[in-house]
This record gives C-alpha cells, structure tokens and sequence, in this order.
C-alpha cells in the first residue's frame, strides 16, 4: 500500500484572518502618528519662519543705530536695500551708501491657523494677514487669535 501524501495549496481560512487582524492592529497604530507629524509640522514651520523674521529684524536693527523698520516700511526694508539711516530704500546704490540688506528673498507665508499662507503684516490682530508687527519693540509673532493653538495647546500667537 502507498502512502499519498496531498500537497497543500493556499492558505487557511484562519491564516488569512490573522494577517488582515496583524495589518489593522499595525495601521491603528501607524495612522494617528501620521496625522500628529503633519500637524506638528506646521507648528516647526512657524517657529522656523519667526526665527527667520526676527533675525532679519535683529541685523536691520544692528546696522541701522538701534532703529527697527518701521510697520510700513517692514517689508521693503527686510527684503530691499536701504542707507544706514534707513531713509532710502530700493536697489543698490554704493555711491549714495544704499548698502545695508536685503535680509530676506520675501517675507514667508503664516504655515498655520485660518490665515495660512497669507504674508501681510499689521500692528494688531486682524484677520486676513499673516504677521502681526510691534515697530517700537521690534517684536513679530503669528497673525492668530487666542482660540487658535497646537498640540500642545500653546497657542500660535505666542511662539
């Protein structure tokens, strides 16, 4: 008498249920890390561009005698050139000493909050604009209201 010995094809019923509980244990916990890392990225976007913006104000300030820009002239004196006393601004000009910048290509989108992508600059909150400006401080910080705030629960305005 012979033995036959059947070959197995496929896989099991309970195989199949097995792998497919594997793979949605692994993605419940994949998935919530995702969303958590593309929302925390905004958040190191912002402190990235306002370490950016107060750096450029800090070098205007150094080259200009202790002088900020002032909030209407912001944007062309962090991205134009400008004299020492910051009178003048627009190209280069070495003979009348337009020398000093430009500290930034252009002044970077607000990465957060219902204003996201917008880059104008006011003195006090007001929606629509990205940067909110204090010229007699020097100080910028996000365009957001209070009710607006990251993971943590910081909120925006205060980075």
């Amino acid at each position: 008498m012979m033995n036959v010995i059947r070959a197995r094809k496929g896989f099991s019923l309970i195989e199949l249920v097995i792998v497919v509980l594997i793979i949605g244990i692994l993605a419940a916990i994949a998935v919530p890390r995702m969303s958590r890392g593309a929302s925390s990225a905004g958040d190191s976007a912002l402190a990235g561009n306002l370490a950016v913006l107060r750096n450029a104000i800090d070098l205007f300030q150094t080259e200009h005698d202790g002088k900020f820009p002032t909030l209407a002239d912001l944007e062309k004196a962090l991205t134009g050139y400008s004299d020492q006393s910051a009178a003048t601004y627009g190209p280069k000009d070495v003979a009348n000493g337009v020398i000093y910048g430009p500290y930034l290509r252009k002044i970077p989108a607000l990465p957060v909050g219902a204003d996201k992508g917008k880059s104008g600059i006011i003195g006090t909150y007001t929606a629509g604009n990205g940067w909110v400006y204090d010229a007699t401080t020097g100080t910028i910080k996000a365009n957001c209201p209070d009710s607006e705030v990251d993971a943590r629960g910081v909120k925006y305005n205060t980075y």
